[in-house]
């Protein structure tokens, strides 16, 4: 049975799984969820996720929520397809503690600043441009010790792209379309490592079916 992805690649947690899932050149069918209807607060949509929020997984009788548990759960169920995520030439150690840095440093600012800039306007909502500021102080701190990291590190947890990376591209990208792209650009190391993994053939296709 194809992989099912329940969401809209409007929200980068969707999008991250569809990354991990392009890496790893594996079919999977996008299921899109209408929020504007409450679709995800729906008996149907409740039993793959009880939270009612996106995105939802299935993989035949496997049923999984949360996009980076879903992520995870890709790279290492079919870590021999594609490009390995999870490589053992990358220090264990590191890679867990960057995919910690990216969920609970770097993505609460950030989702923020794209919900502000990005989601806001196309639903109809006013951006609090208050809470952008606040939020970009706090993600330009965390940015800072990116800075000085991938100086001397090539990808976020040592010399081989790994899910640690990937994990922070969807909201990367959405950033690099608002005001506040400089967070990104100003910062040369942390540019550099952008530039490199966006260049992925699987980040290229990923990019391609989300709407900003």
């Amino acid at each position: 049975m194809v992989m099912k992805v329940y969401g809209v690649t409007l929200s980068s947690n969707v999008v991250r799984p569809i990354a991990a899932l392009n890496e790893k050149g594996l079919e999977y069918e996008l299921c899109p969820v209408d929020l504007s209807t409450g679709a995800h607060k729906k008996p149907e949509f409740l039993a793959l996720n009880p939270f009612g929020q996106i995105p939802a997984f299935q993989d035949g009788d496997v049923a999984i929520f949360e996009s980076r548990a879903i992520s995870r759960y890709i790279a290492t169920k079919y870590k021999e397809s594609g490009g390995d995520l999870l490589p053992v030439t990358v220090s264990c150690a590191q890679l867990e503690t960057w995919l910690q840095v990216e969920s609970s440093q770097f993505n609460p600012s950030i989702s923020e600043i794209n919900f502000e800039l990005t989601i806001k306007p196309m639903i109809g909502m006013t951006t609090d441009m208050s809470n952008v500021e606040k939020k970009a102080e706090k993600l330009s701190a965390v940015l800072d010790v990116y800075e000085a990291h991938l100086a001397k590190n090539k990808y976020i947890a040592g010399d081989a792209f790994t899910l640690a990376d990937l994990n922070h591209m969807p909201d990367i990208y959405l950033l690099l379309k608002s005001a506040k792209a400089d967070l990104i650009t100003s910062r040369p190391h942390v540019k550099a490592w952008w530039d490199d993994i966006s260049a992925r053939p699987a980040w290229k296709k990923t990019a391609a079916s989300m709407p900003v």
